[in-house]
């Protein structure tokens, strides 16, 4: 009779803890827990509960990946300096803003993050602020002093797009890392927006109020008007790249936790949507590792942390065998 390692050349591995970097198809039993486990692709994108930030927000800062992201600002009444840090498991508090302020993007990564725009009641802002980990340095401001406005790219080569200063706005910028110049703006002014890609290759996306689906792409000069989201909303977030982008949470009203994927040409529904739906949240991430923190719920600010898995994300299944 043929076995496991006649056909695959070796053993099943008896660990006492899970691999830290299992590979698709591996078979383990973990002794410890006294169950069989596999690592396998998944075929639909889902959400899990991650461990809760520790100053509940909305409005915020964010950018990065799923292991290691960044959150800075907030609220409203009072707006907060506060940054935290995400290493994939927990939040850590790290070095405030200069300026506090709520309704504005982030770029870049953990430890080379951007920070501009946004709102500090009644004042609109123009602030510039460049983040390396532990603090931030302020740099040059944007042209358009604007709140709501989305982003794409990283620290020395940024994109800042649409937006609100006394009405929604198209305006479209590139920050090279020392100072902001004018671009062509977007084809539908609006705010509360959201951004993903690179500054030469960048998506826009939702927007409002009233809710759209409008969908944009920039190729570094100009934008082109594509296919349209599926659910209209404003507020909601989104991460990925021009042709893998991932759109999720927002107001319709009211709020939703549906979420959807770009293909570089159309979205499509993801059948499983956020545990907690909340607008006004922050994102990082790619389309298969994506990663929502914060928001507004019906009842306020939250401080609750999702991670996307999409379809081909390898997740650890135990396996059943009575």
């Amino acid at each position: 009779m043929a076995t496991y390692k006649g056909i695959q050349g070796f053993t099943i591995q008896n660990l006492s803890a899970d691999p830290s970097n299992p590979i698709e198809g591996q078979v383990w039993y973990n002794s410890t827990s006294n169950v069989w486990k596999v690592e396998e692709a998944t075929t639909v994108g889902t959400w899990a509960t991650g461990n809760n930030m520790g100053t509940a927000r909305y409005g915020h800062a964010g950018a990065g990946t799923q292991n290691a992201a960044f959150a800075a600002g907030g609220n409203y009444s009072p707006t907060i300096a506060t940054t935290e840090n995400y290493d994939g498991t927990s939040w850590t508090v790290s070095g405030n803003l200069g300026t506090a302020r709520y309704r504005f993007p982030g770029a870049g990564t953990q430890t080379a993050g951007l920070a501009f725009g946004g709102l500090t009641p009644p004042t609109v802002r123009n602030q510039t602020e460049e983040y390396d980990g532990s603090s931030w340095v302020s740099s040059n401001p944007l042209n358009t002093a604007r709140y709501g406005l989305a982003s794409a790219g990283t620290q020395t080569a940024a994109l800042g797009f649409g937006g609100y200063t006394t009405a929604n706005t198209g305006a479209t910028e590139e920050y090279d890392g020392t100072s902001w110049t004018n671009s062509n703006p977007l084809n539908t002014a609006r705010s509360f927006l959201a951004g993903a890609g690179i500054q030469t290759a960048a998506l826009a996306f939702g927007g409002g109020p009233p809710s759209t689906g409008a969908t944009e792409e920039y190729d570094g000069t100009s934008w082109v008007t594509s296919n349209a989201l599926n659910t209209a909303r404003y507020q909601l977030s989104g991460c990925g790249t021009q042709t893998a982008g991932l759109a999720f949470g927002g107001n319709i009203p009211p709020n939703t936790g549906s979420t959807e994927l770009y293909d570089g040409i159309s979205w499509t529904n993801n059948p499983n949507s956020m545990g907690t739906p909340t607008n006004s949240g922050s994102e990082a991430g790619i389309q298969t590792a994506g990663l929502a923190f914060g928001g507004r719920s019906t009842t306020g600010p939250v401080a609750t942390t999702q991670e996307y898995f999409g379809p081909g994300a390898l997740t650890t299944k135990t396996i059943t065998v009575s």
